[in-house]
Formats: C-alpha cells, structure tokens, sequence
C-alpha cells in the first residue's frame, strides 16, 4: 500500500484579499456606477462597461469563496481534483482559489475512554479490563488518505491492543516470578502504549499517553478467584509465621545453651521445639499448664 506523507500546502494571506476584496466592493459600489455609459454612447463603450462590471463581479466571488480560518492546533488538507496538494497549519485567516478542496483536521490531542472488553489472560482467566488514551494526529495526509475513517480506526485499535497486551499476562500472581496486570502496571502501560503507536503509525497517529483504569475477573468466576486470593494470602502469611517461629526457637535453643540455664536432652528439646511452634503459630492463646514438681 502507498503510504502518504504530509507536505506544506500553498496558501495565501487571508487579511491582503481580504483588502483586495474590499477595494473590488468599492470599485463595483462607487466608481463603476459612475462610468455607465449614457443612451447615447458608443457600442465599444458599452461593452467595455459590461466587461468591467461582469469581470469585477466574477473577482468578488471567486475572492469571497477562497477564504478559511485555521485555529491553533489545527491543519487543513488541500487537494486539487483528488490529488493532495499539501496541508496548511499556518494560524489565522488563509486564502486558495475555490475550486482547490479543504478538509478541516483537529491536531489537538483526544482522550478517549475505551469501553470494558472481556478477554482472557495469559492463564485462561476470564477478565474485564479497559484503558484511557491519549492521542492526536501528527500525519494529516495519513490519516486523511491512508485509513477510511480515522477516529474510528483509532477507536477498534484501542481494543484490538487492549485484548493484545491484557492476554500476555496473568492477572495475579502470589508467588512475584512474573509481571502482572495488577501488580505491573508500570509495565503493562508501556507495552500497551508501544502497541498502540506500532499500530497507529499507519494513520499518521501518534499516543502520548496510555494506562489501564480497570480490572477485574469477570463475573462468573470473581467469587472463586476471590477465594482462590484468599486461599494464597493465608497460605502465604502462615509460611511467614512458620519461618519467623523457626527462628525464635532456635535463638530460644540457643540462649538457653549459652546462659547455661537448662540442659536438654534430645526427646526433652523436641519436646520443648514442638511445644513452642504451637505457641508460636497457633491461632488461639495458649494456655500454659504449671508443673511445681519436677520436671523429671
């Protein structure tokens, strides 16, 4: 496919015609009225007056319908019988012969809000998932002549690299071995903004900014995975508590072999070892039982 690419259009100073259209209205209002011929006068005369009057009046219209305004930020595309003759982004009032086409083309930048989609994540998951970009038009030939309807081109990429970037990773993941749509977003925003210009080069669009706004597992399995994030957590906080009780029983061990306080035998310290963990990981207080005799 033939790729366009934008190029400066010739235009004019919108403000000079615009004098000279005046200076043409004043012509046509004082001076010609004043050089009608009499009854009497000569056929060359005539015809000199109905030329000047027929050519002053062709000026002011022609004039009149070349003129259009250019607001900041924005660009219009010119073309010439379907062919492109370039775009004008010169601010203020411009001026081209009327027959030559303009297309108004809004270079500011568009936030748009997608839609949710449901797609499945690098695991299966069912999600919904939806993002806010930033975009605008930096090719106006492009995105006038190399893509049917822009916008609306711009619009079902957002999707198609929303459901992309949204299946190359897991929505969650406990164990931190890969990056995450919840927990990765700086990542995920950038792929998902490199994705979006990769494929809107094409229309001459350019994305500033891109980044998700939602997430969440689908409906039909929200309730289960919520059990399953749950599960995960406890399952994680109770290996933290076990490793911690670890510890505090051997510097327990430890201490009282080094302050000489009690020696242990082998079945007295596992005794004491489980003892403790049961102390130390159990859910409910313990209560403790006291010996005032021996503990022999």
């Amino acid at each position: 496919m033939k790729t366009s690419r934008e190029s400066v259009a010739t235009s004019y100073n919108g403000y000079v015609m615009l004098l000279v259209l005046v200076a043409l209205i004043a012509l046509l209002a004082f001076v010609l009225p004043g050089m009608a011929p009499e009854s009497g006068a000569s056929k060359g005369a005539k015809i000199l007056f109905v030329g000047s009057l027929v050519f002053s009046v062709t000026a002011v219209l022609v004039i009149s319908a070349g003129f259009f305004m250019i607001q900041p930020n924005q660009a219009v595309v010119i073309t010439l019988f379907g062919e492109y003759k370039g775009s004008e982004r010169t601010e203020g009032l411009r001026w081209i012969w009327p027959w030559m086409g303009r297309n108004k083309i809004s270079a500011r930048a568009h936030n748009v809000h997608s839609e949710r989609v449901k797609i499945n994540d690098l695991r299966g998951n069912p999600i919904e998932i939806a993002c806010n970009v930033v975009w605008r038009v930096r090719d106006t030939a492009q995105a006038s002549f190399d893509v049917d309807d822009y916008k609306e081109f711009v619009n079902i990429q957002i999707e198609a690299g929303l459901r992309t970037v949204g299946s190359r990773h897991p929505y969650d993941d406990f164990e931190g071995e890969e990056v995450t749509l919840r927990g990765g977003a700086e990542t995920v925003n950038r792929e998902l903004l490199e994705e979006l210009n990769d494929r809107l080069k094409v229309a001459g669009v350019v994305v500033d900014e891109a980044g998700l706004t939602h997430l969440a597992y689908a409906s039909e399995i929200a309730s289960a995975m919520l059990k399953r994030q749950q599960a995960d957590a406890v399952i994680a906080a109770r290996a933290k508590i076990v490793l911690g009780a670890v510890g505090m029983v051997e510097d327990a061990l430890t201490k009282l072999a080094q302050d000489d306080i009690v020696h242990l035998d082998d079945e007295r310290r596992a005794a004491m070892v489980s003892n403790l963990l049961v102390v130390l990981c159990g859910e409910k207080d313990a209560h403790p039982v006291v010996n005032a005799g021996s503990i022999y």
